[in-house]
């Protein structure tokens, strides 16, 4: 098989979840990426939103089988040697359409060629081929180090987050809204007696706006001496789908130079956008009026090049205190309108 070398890598992604400006909501995903060449094979098939099989919330022995199948040590899954390489994040349907590739083994090494676009048992390669990608061909050594490792190390599967504030109608929202999107949650005033077990559970806390400095160093020295490393955050305002997004990019832990979304800014009535690589992109605005009701407007919804774009946003859906969301697939961002 001719194909040119390339380096194999994996590293920790996330598909990101959320609640939605219409009301439906994403499920978030954590998942391990391919690193082809040192840069995320999912970047290379443009705005695609699907997670790969090495997911975080399968049970232990689904992912063993998902990383023996990818090591060649189980018969593929699909007609003519073909492998999923990313799936739907909703579910596990090959009709919701999946990329797929044959791998093989030369020798020592690993070869991945013929991606497509799949949505039945048989790839139509004429008509759903990715022509441009691969074939790729990974050093074996490398390629079996890189997989095997996920079996020797325990995955991160911190996934609930603690809440604290004083509007407990609007944690409790806030909660449910969480657990719909596959976040666990919790509700308290402070973490003073919990013990130290429970806190390695959480993977960020949240504070609202009411929680005082000496309230939030307090919570800051318990998880401190229980060693457990997790993500602050400072709610920005008591909106239901503006704190799931501030807690989605906290809990977000893969690489920042491996995210498609880098870059968000808000000011002047113009917000300042950069990606990595082309993919849809969507800004929404929250905002509260003086009867604190919350007033939600889509700005932009369209595909971006990579780079830095400045996008003209709608002066009246950003005017007084009010916030944008930027969501692509795999990341989200927050910004406070800055005027």
């Amino acid at each position: 098989m001719c194909a040119e070398y390339a380096t194999f890598g994996l590293a920790p992604a996330m598909r990101a979840g959320g609640v939605l400006a219409n009301g439906d909501f994403q499920i978030h995903r954590d998942f391990v990426d391919f690193i082809v060449d040192g840069r995320p094979l999912l970047f290379q098939l443009s705005d695609l939103d699907a997670v790969s099989p090495l997911a975080s919330d399968v049970p232990p022995a689904i992912f063993t089988a998902q990383v023996r199948s990818l090591l060649l040590e189980a018969d593929a899954p699909l007609p003519g040697g073909r492998y999923v390489v990313y799936g739907c994040p909703e579910c596990e349907d090959l009709a919701c359409g999946a990329v797929t590739a044959v791998i093989d083994q030369y020798g020592e090494d690993f070869v991945w060629r013929d991606f497509a676009w799949q949505t039945d048992e048989h790839a139509d390669l004429e008509l759903n081929g990715y022509h441009g990608i691969g074939p790729f061909r990974f050093h074996g050594a490398e390629y079996r180090a890189a997989l095997n490792s996920l079996l020797d190390t325990a995955a991160d599967t911190r996934r609930r987050v603690l809440l604290i504030g004083a509007r407990v109608a609007v944690l409790a929202k806030l909660a449910a809204a969480l657990r719909t999107i596959g976040i666990g949650a919790d509700i308290t005033r402070d973490a003073h007696d919990v013990p130290a077990d429970e806190l390695r559970a959480y993977g960020a806390v949240a504070f609202g706006r009411a929680i005082t400095e000496e309230e939030r160093a307090s919570v800051r020295r318990s998880f401190e001496r229980a060693g457990v490393d997790v993500a602050y955050v400072d709610g920005l305002a008591p909106i239901v789908p503006l704190l799931v997004a501030q807690i989605e990019h906290a809990l977000d832990r893969s690489p920042v130079e491996r995210r498609r979304l880098t870059r968000l800014v808000a000011a002047d009535g113009e917000a300042g956008v950069e990606v990595t690589s082309t993919c849809r992109v969507r800004l929404t605005a929250y905002r509260l009026d003086r009867l604190y009701r919350t007033h939600t407007h889509e700005l932009f919804d369209g595909i971006l090049e990579p780079g830095r774009h400045r996008i003209a946003l709608d002066a009246s859906a950003v005017k007084g205190e009010s916030f944008v969301v930027a969501r692509t697939s795999g990341s989200v961002l927050v910004a406070a309108m800055a005027h």
